[in-house]
């Protein structure tokens, strides 16, 4: 084959995955996952099971993902990313409730949207088994510097200063012990979708404004 044919050779194989699609992957995954272990129990569920229920093979779940654990950050970490992006909007004055109401619609957005339902079960998964709850505060503990970094950038201090990594801190723990309190406070009750999203909107406000009353 001359070198002027070996040049034209059209590529084999599957052309590689955006990275949008990537993070619908992540997704697909994510939600499979938390499915199975409803279910059925984490200990029960397999990588093959995972992977059967989006149409991918074991290999693709671990080329995602370091453990059946893992598969579920994304719905973790969703409401958190989009957290640490609006802080640095956060106007001095304007109550801190107010703010996330308004650029992160929580009532739709904070648990994922259309997964809430889905992450209110994971959450109350994470009391009973130590995988998942290792995975949900690594998710919150990571998250933390983002938070600071956004507290610092916003009030004009170093990225290193003190006061936003110990309002960053506030921030995190308040927001954590929301979600749980919600999740684990409507496990039985299972409210109708209009009537979550008033209940998780409250939680949140009020923690919120608890946080709020020290950081100014």
């Amino acid at each position: 084959m001359t070198a002027a044919r070996e040049g034209t050779r059209r590529p084999t194989g599957r052309p590689p995955l955006t990275e949008e699609r990537k993070a619908e992957m992540r997704l697909e995954i994510a939600r499979a996952a938390v499915d199975l272990f409803v279910t059925q129990g984490v200990a029960a569920t397999t990588g093959e099971q995972i992977g059967a229920a989006v149409g991918v093979s074991a290999r693709t779940v671990w080329r995602y993902f370091p453990s059946k654990e893992s598969c579920v950050r994304p719905l973790f970490s969703a409401g958190i990313d989009l957290i640490a992006d609006c802080l640095r909007w956060w106007r001095p004055g304007q109550p801190l409730e107010e703010l996330l109401d308004q650029e992160l619609a929580v009532e739709d957005r904070l648990l994922a949207g259309p997964d809430r339902a889905t992450v209110g079960a994971l959450v109350r998964l994470t009391r009973t088994e130590p995988g998942l709850r290792a995975i949900w505060l690594q998710t919150y503990d990571e998250a933390e510097p983002a938070f600071a970094r956004a507290l610092a950038e916003r009030a004009g201090l170093p990225a290193d200063d003190l006061r936003p990594a110990i309002q960053a801190a506030t921030l995190n723990a308040a927001l954590r012990a929301a979600v749980e309190h919600y999740a684990w406070h409507t496990a039985d009750t299972r409210p109708d979708r209009a009537t979550a999203q008033r209940e998780l909107a409250a939680t949140l406000r009020v923690a919120l404004g608890v946080v709020a009353e020290g950081v100014v």
